[in-house]
Order: C-alpha cells, then structure tokens, then sequence
C-alpha cells in the first residue's frame, strides 16, 4: 500500500475497535506501518490481521494507557525495536455516564486514567522519541464533542475530554 504515509510508523492507542480501529486501518492504507495498541491484546492483534489481511503492514501489543509502567514499557519497545513513531494518535477512551453522585471514585479515576492519563503518557513520551530522533512528526489526540457540551450524566467523561482539549491547546500553544 503506497500513499502519503508509505514508509511511516504510526502508533494507534485504543485500536481494538471503533476509531482506533478505523484510524488504524485508515492510516495503512496510507501506506503507514502501524503499531495497534490496546488494552485487550487479542482485540489488538485482530485489527493488525486485518490490515494485514488487506495489504498492510502492522503488528500488536498489548498496553493499558492509564498506566505509566506499561506505557513506559511500550515506549522503550518502540524505541528499541521499531523506532520513533512519525504519527502518534491517542485514541484509548472509555465513556461512563451516570450523575456526580453515581459515580464513585473508582469510577473518575478509571475514566481520567485511560482518557487523560493516557494522552498525557502518549505525549509525553512519544513526543521525547520524536524530538531525541530528529523526526517531525505528528500527535493526535482524540477528544470529544462533550468537551464542549456540558451534562449531568456523564461528568467524568466530558471533565476528562475537556481536559485533552485544553491539553492539546496547551501543546499547540
């Protein structure tokens, strides 16, 4: 597969199903090699058979984003046997609804673990790769349009996009 992305490594996190896996297979067909995250490593493995299935080229790795070791592990994996990502899409999200007085505290620190955290541990590392490797490149982060819709019954998920919005304005800025 031969397009504007032929001959560039994207790392998708949350590429299980849904939009990571529409961006994953969207970017081989770009011609990206694309490395499929997820939490859920046989989901994972699934959308690189795919890619691979039509053409692509891509592999799997298991990653829960929401925690800082295992996204540590996956950075120093990528470093060492594929190199700098070029894309990086920070896709990994869970949606919760129910009141502030439904939701426990388990419950906000899961959402903003994977939803936040994990696009703050993206960043942050993937970024350092990219820098430390002389590579321009490319982050996405996935937010949501309840970044600007406030609603009683999902607060931590619309905080925890508000949040990547305001993140990746802080990074742009």
């Amino acid at each position: 597969m031969a397009g504007r992305c032929a001959g560039k490594l994207a790392l998708v996190t949350g590429a299980a199903q849904g939009l990571g896996r529409a961006h994953a297979t969207r970017l081989a067909e770009e011609g990206a090699r694309v490395l499929c995250t997820d939490i859920n490593a046989e989901a994972a493995a699934s959308t690189a058979s795919i890619i691979i299935r039509e053409g692509g080229d891509a592999l799997s790795r298991k990653c829960d984003v929401s925690n800082t070791r295992s996204m540590e592990a996956l950075a120093n994996y990528v470093e060492k046997e594929l190199g700098a990502p070029d894309i990086l899409i920070n896709n990994a999200g869970i949606g919760l609804s129910g009141s502030l007085l439904d939701t426990s505290v388990k419950d906000w620190q899961q959402v903003l673990g994977v939803n936040l955290w994990g696009v703050i541990h993206g960043c942050r590392l993937f970024a350092r790769q990219m820098i430390d490797q002389g590579r321009a490149g490319h982050i996405v982060n996935v937010a949501s349009a309840a970044a600007f819709m406030p609603s009683r019954m999902l607060p931590a998920y619309a905080t925890s996009k508000s949040a990547v919005l305001m993140f990746s304005e802080c990074l742009r800025a």
